[in-house]
């Protein structure tokens, strides 16, 4: 029963989507369409590795879905390709290549009774893959991976010939592709003065949203009161051995933007409007 529900369901749902982009075609047709499509929707995905660690993994779940509960698929392609994003008039840009292919028997099974794709690759098998060594890598560098879903009648289905509806659609969540940015997340807390700027768009202050800076587990709430901006810093001693960010939302949060200056310079953190609640990961290379 909850396979036809969900079969009826996505039958329903991408009828919307392909006579929405083709409200001249024949019904018949735009059926004949669908009965040969496929989705990835995203169950989880992280988007990014961390420099100081080579074990960091870009790690997904993805769960296919067909009318015919996964009978269809045949397999499943990974791509891999690499972003040089440094002005150092070095392009170490990497194309697209195959990372790794997975057929329909080898998949697990989803809570939903569909294939599942669960994949971890660490920070040095991306790097490996892409043939970079040491040294021509680095913080805001970014590595692609593009999925790709090819059916038993030969149809192949990836970001390149779905629609908005498939890939950022809140039932389909099926981008296809994944953008997994290379950070620095130091090991240790950076020692120095953080610079704190805070804004508020409406100019009444934050409106009870703070940031809780915690040093070696002693606390303090930055926030502005009224105005339209306050910039505040924070000293780490050097020794420090823990230090977290973290962002608590109050009222307006549309309104609210912030931006963290690490000792070095960089700019370590930045979120907003609407910055995401919780622990705020600091990105600083130069440490």
């Amino acid at each position: 029963m909850r396979k036809l529900i969900h079969k009826l369901f996505l039958l329903s749902t991408l009828s919307i989507v392909f006579y929405g982009c083709e409200g001249s075609q024949p019904i018949d047709e735009v059926f004949d369409d669908i009965s040969r499509g496929a989705i990835l929707r995203t169950l989880s995905a992280n988007n990014s590795y961390n420099i100081f660690d080579a074990t960091s993994a870009f790690e997904a779940q993805l769960e296919e879905s067909d009318l015919e509960n996964g009978d269809l698929l045949s397999e499943v392609n990974l791509y891999i390709s690499f972003v040089d994003n440094q002005d150092d008039g070095t392009d170490r840009d990497v194309a697209e290549q195959l990372f790794n292919s997975f057929a329909a028997s080898e998949l697990g099974i989803s809570d939903s009774g569909l294939p599942l794709i669960d994949v971890s690759i660490s920070l040095t098998e991306a790097v490996a893959a892409v043939g970079l060594s040491d040294g021509e890598f680095f913080g805001g560098d970014q590595f692609i991976f593009r999925f790709e879903v090819v059916l038993t009648d030969g149809r192949v289905f990836s970001s390149g010939n779905a629609n908005s509806t498939v890939t950022g659609g809140s039932f389909f969540r099926s981008p296809f592709r994944y953008t997994v940015t290379i950070k620095c997340v130091p090991p240790a807390p950076v020692p120095g003065d953080y610079t704190i700027d805070l804004e508020d768009s409406f100019g009444d202050g934050w409106d009870g949203a703070f940031i809780t800076v915690t040093i070696d587990g002693t606390s303090q709430d930055i926030t502005i009161n009224s105005g339209s901006a306050g910039t505040f810093v924070v000293n780490v001693p050097m020794g420090t051995t823990s230090l977290v960010f973290e962002y608590t939302p109050g009222n307006f949060e549309s309104e609210h933007t912030y931006t963290i200056t690490a000792p070095t310079g960089e700019t370590a953190a930045e979120d907003g409007p609407g910055p995401t609640p919780g622990p705020i990961t600091l990105n600083i290379c130069n440490g």
